[in-house]
């Protein structure tokens, strides 16, 4: 995995769909450069409360702000999905989950943000940990909110001609 090197601040005014879309393109074209017959896959996932990206969490009291932000809400979770194949056909895709999180008592943010697995996060949880105790109500792929869509992942590298496992008269993963 190369770090792509893109600017990823928003643009004034961009909203959470267009700002995961410029990303995940952004992140292809840059490592694309450099991987021409390769197969380039770019994510983003950001977010959203309403018209606006729910950052990053890169410190504990925007971890918090967070967690405050999305306490007893539904928000939605929208990855943009970009893949380059070796053909020159480029594909995207964006997949869009709606996350209902219960309403937070003060006890529960700051146990959780004693864990760190905020880090790092887009809006300051990982459902696949602690904050799986939060969501109330899910409406769409596990995956996407996890970061990475991977059955919309699987069918575009499909569709562009990718196989991951190629038969040759046995399964080969079956260890035949």
């Amino acid at each position: 995995m190369e770090p792509p090197g893109i600017d990823e601040r928003i643009n004034k005014g961009e909203i959470p769909r267009d700002y995961a879309r410029r990303m995940a393109l952004g992140k292809v074209a840059s490592i694309r450069q450099k991987n021409i017959d390769s197969f380039v896959l770019g994510v983003d996932t950001v977010v959203a409360c309403g018209r606006r990206v729910v950052d990053k969490a890169n410190t504990r009291k925007q971890a918090e702000y967070c967690l405050k932000t999305l306490s007893g809400r539904s928000h939605k979770v929208i990855s943009a999905l970009v893949v380059g194949a070796p053909n020159g056909k480029w594909v995207e895709r964006t997949v869009t989950t709606n996350v209902t999180f219960k309403r937070l008592q003060y006890l529960e943010i700051n146990n959780y943000l004693d864990s760190a697995e905020w880090e790092g996060k887009a809006g300051g949880y990982g459902i696949q940990g602690l904050a799986s105790a939060f969501v109330k109500k899910l409406n769409g792929s596990y995956t996407n909110v996890v970061g990475l869509p991977l059955h919309e992942v699987y069918t575009v590298l499909l569709g562009l001609g990718f196989h991951y496992l190629k038969q040759s008269g046995r399964d080969r993963s079956s260890g035949d």
